[in-house]
């Protein structure tokens, strides 16, 4: 007569309940080592200047994982060791991104940038959405704009390619 033994979802701790306990036997719950961007920074780079974790990391790139991937993994190790806070961290990500991705093009060494190949056209922002947005949230510069290409037409110069400034515009007949 086994019953299967259901999740309460009511038996968990409560919101906040982590900061009631004693996190000083973590390294992230003491003070952080280093708390200046610049010098968590030169000290990230000089641990990458090393010839041994060099290699390591050229290896890394080299079967696909991405500068993305790593940058997270050392911020997040820097965390955990107690070496900085995850807020300075945040402000280094990109720029040890830009020195690894650095390192690796010196030495002619492939990389992957983000771990998703469509990282940087996600989220695009189509030319009626943009068309749409700007009326409804800055009317007078949907007003110069609209203005200004309908003068154009009017003497002849319309625009050869279709663009936000060329859309099918609501009202206008």
């Amino acid at each position: 007569m086994a019953e299967e033994q259901r999740y309460d979802d009511f038996n968990a701790a409560p919101a906040g309940h982590s900061l009631t306990s004693d996190n000083s036997k973590w390294a992230w719950g003491q003070p952080p080592e280093m708390v200046d961007p610049d010098e968590v920074l030169d000290s990230l780079v000089d641990k990458l200047m090393d010839p041994r974790k060099k290699k390591e990391l050229f290896k890394l790139l080299i079967v696909g994982v991405s500068v993305e991937v790593l940058v997270e993994g050392m911020l997040f190790q820097g965390f955990r060791d107690g070496k900085f806070t995850p807020d300075v961290g945040l402000l280094l990500k990109g720029p040890l991104g830009i020195i690894i991705s650095d390192m690796a093009e010196e030495e002619n060494v492939p990389y992957r940038l983000f771990e998703n190949d469509d990282t940087l056209d996600a989220d695009e922002m189509d030319d009626e959405t943009f068309v749409g947005m700007m009326k409804e949230n800055n009317p007078k510069m949907f007003e110069y704009i609209r203005e200004n290409l309908n003068a154009a037409i009017r003497e002849g110069n319309a625009p050869k390619e279709p663009s936000f400034m060329t859309m099918d515009r609501e009202g206008e007949e």
